[in-house]
């Protein structure tokens, strides 16, 4: 085990623990209401009256529902975008919770952030497998002509499109593997992938971002750190799915992982990924 890889996995775990249980992060989250869902627009738990109006969302509430508004006692009617910033700077709240306005595919939602909620408050930690060199290793990505768009099933249910920028390949235990991958805005890459594990002992899916970025040529293919999603922690999350193909082998043969256990995998499959 090197110092430097080893120290550096253990900053990662520290900060992702800190980003998970922070005030206003995942565990915070008690709810996502979708206005489509309530018509009335009294969504549960939550004061006010939110409807959905075309670009926006229109929010009506009295003094008696307690509600702030860049962080002054709000009464009226106020039109609100979707913010932008993190939870804790979302403009409308109540007491400490933060009631976060969002909007996906063309649908308006309020997500609500108690640092109070007993997800948080209880949160002991997320099981990790330790660092380890061997699956620190080269890989090369190849991007594509063009840009690829393929079908996955989402966290929710539904399927979307997901973008694929290209392949990164590498050599593992003697096989060669590979993985299609998105290329973020920023040029960095992006894989969604499971393993034998996954569902049984471990979170169903899991995401790698190697190091280097979208362009051809030498990368680090590491299968480290490999943290689960979101929606492990907290339910109210849309994320992708790993999709036919993108597997990868039974690594640890523990049993009785805590769900939010983030341990990382061999890839057994080169070919097709994201297929079917």
């Amino acid at each position: 085990m090197t110092a430097d890889g080893a120290e550096a996995w253990q900053k990662w775990h520290e900060r992702r623990i800190e980003t998970v249980s922070a005030s206003y992060g995942p565990l915070a989250l008690v709810g996502t209401h979708w206005l489509e869902d309530f018509p009335d627009g009294r969504l549960p738990a939550i004061p006010g009256r939110w409807t959905a109006d075309g670009d926006g969302i229109v929010l009506d509430a009295g003094a008696e529902d307690g509600l702030t508004l860049d962080g002054e006692p709000f009464a009226g009617e106020v039109r609100l975008t979707a913010d932008a910033g993190p939870a804790g700077v979302a403009r409308v709240g109540l007491g400490e919770r933060r009631l976060v306005v969002l909007v996906r595919e063309g649908s308006w939602g309020v997500r609500d952030f108690d640092p109070a909620a007993e997800t948080r408050t209880v949160f002991k930690g997320i099981e990790a497998t330790p660092y380890d060199p061997r699956w620190s290793v080269p890989g090369r990505f190849a991007p594509y002509d063009g840009r690829c768009t393929v079908r996955v099933a989402n966290a929710d249910g539904r399927e979307r499109g997901l973008g694929l920028g290209g392949e990164l390949t590498f050599s593992l235990g003697g096989q060669e593997q590979a993985l299609r991958v998105s290329v973020e805005e920023d040029g960095t890459l992006w894989a969604v992938f499971a393993d034998s594990t996954s569902g049984d002992g471990s979170y169903r899916f899991r995401f790698l971002r190697p190091r280097g970025s979208g362009r051809r040529g030498a990368h680090n293919g590491g299968l480290q750190p490999v943290p689960a999603p979101t929606v492990c922690v907290r339910r109210p999350f849309r994320l992708p799915l790993s999709a036919a193909g993108q597997y990868a082998g039974r690594r640890d043969s523990r049993r009785g992982a805590k769900p939010s256990s983030e341990r990382r995998g061999s890839l057994i499959n080169s070919c097709g990924l994201y297929g079917g």
